[in-house]
């Protein structure tokens, strides 16, 4: 597990052209667009178009990547940058660089093993993932493939609180560090690509482990999900958002864990102010990748506020379009304390599995690192306001 990913790009990039001598290729494609095509190549139009698609016109999907070019990068020439420290201390917790990977659901239409696959790459590159509720194998399992590395588990809020209580419990038990609480799918949104093909993979069981693994939940059943898998799913599906789901909430699991409690979804100042009452340790500005609201503003245009709301009394951390080391180093230098990656990874993975998702992770860690180096920039809080400009 590396200690931490300064000064770790010129090696990276050095390693790549010197295996091109003895005619061995990127195990994976470097380029963001590449890798999308190549996992294009492999999966099938439902899982791929599942991953890809955004809320309707998809306008915001592409709008979080577009956003990064309002800004520009200021390099600043001779300064000493030969020894370079990219590590971060999240919740008493040092990880070796501002990075973790975000919740995704339903992973398993990318790959069977997808998770164990995604848990073991976590641990290779010691960057922490975040689990989601929906996942095809228990938080329980994802845990014991990462035993004594950082991990999170995310926590889609449902109506029925003896429930989501026992999710969180068991992610307490498990070894899990924090609860990441979505609070920006209280309703599914409008998904265009998904329609198209009436493909929701959550019909068929997938993505449903930790719901079906429940004593709670298996409570609630006539039949086990092993004896009536359709009504097992039923019940998991009107389990899964709560419209009536509120601040009181999230002041109520507050005060039920010992975990920090980070709300995902955060897109105004007002939000971030009600959140901090409500008890969350920490914020996650996202629109969900473009997901939910087709026409929401772009993640990147909303940190700043909320960050001005937050001031330094809880981490920020952000969410949507990271694709290349300079949109780490800009969400940094407008205040985050650490980004989450997403689709990437998932490209990755379907690419070349565990393997795949590490060579995403340090592709992206080693264009970062270069682009500290490049702007004059030896560690993190060298990543101030002041190192870029307003396009």
């Amino acid at each position: 597990m590396p200690e931490n990913y300064g000064g770790f790009g010129p090696a990276r990039q050095t390693s790549i052209y010197l295996a091109s001598l003895s005619g061995k290729a990127p195990p994976i494609p470097v380029s963001p667009d590449a890798l999308e095509r190549a996992a294009e190549r492999v999966l099938t139009p439902e899982a791929f178009h599942y991953v890809a698609g955004g809320a309707g016109g998809e306008r915001t999907a592409r709008q979080n990547i577009a956003e990064f070019d309002r800004w520009h990068l200021v390099p600043r020439m001779m300064r000493d940058i030969h020894e370079r420290d990219t590590r971060v201390e999240l919740f008493g917790q040092r990880i070796p660089a501002p990075l973790l990977l975000a919740p995704i659901g339903a992973l398993e239409v990318v790959r069977p093993d997808a998770e164990l696959a995604l848990a073991r790459a976590a641990v290779a590159t010691g960057i922490p993932l975040i689990a989601s509720t929906l996942t095809s194998r228990s938080l329980e399992e994802i845990g014991s493939e990462m035993s004594g590395a950082n991990r999170w588990f995310q926590l889609y809020w449902g109506p029925d609180r003896d429930l989501n209580l026992s999710l969180v419990g068991r992610a307490e038990k498990a070894g899990y560090s924090a609860i990441v609480l979505t609070l920006d799918t209280r309703i599914l949104g409008w998904r265009s690509r998904d329609l198209d093909r009436g493909y929701l993979p959550f019909l068929g069981g997938v993505g449903l482990a930790n719901y079906f693994s429940d004593p709670v939940f298996r409570s609630r059943l006539a039949a086990p999900p092993e004896q009536d898998l359709p009504a097992a799913v039923r019940y998991a599906l009107a389990t899964f958002g709560d419209p009536t789901f509120s601040w009181a909430d999230v002041r109520f699991l507050s005060e039920r864990t010992s975990l920090p409690i980070l709300v995902k979804g955060v897109l105004h100042p007002q939000d971030a102010t009600d959140a901090m009452e409500a008890g969350a340790n920490g914020l996650i500005v996202s629109n969900h990748g473009g997901r939910q609201v087709d026409g929401s503003v772009p993640a990147l245009r909303a940190l700043p506020g909320v960050l001005a709301e937050a001031g330094d009394r809880i981490p920020v951390l952000y969410d949507g379009g990271i694709r290349h080391g300079a949109d780490v180093a800009k969400a940094l230098a407008l205040g985050a304390r650490a980004v989450l990656l997403g689709r990437p990874y998932v490209w990755g993975l379907a690419v070349g599995g565990e393997t795949g998702v590490r060579e995403v992770v340090e592709n992206l860690l080693a264009d970062f690192d270069l682009t500290l180096a490049l702007c004059g920039m030896a560690k993190l809080s060298d990543v101030t306001r002041d190192a870029i400009v307003a396009a």
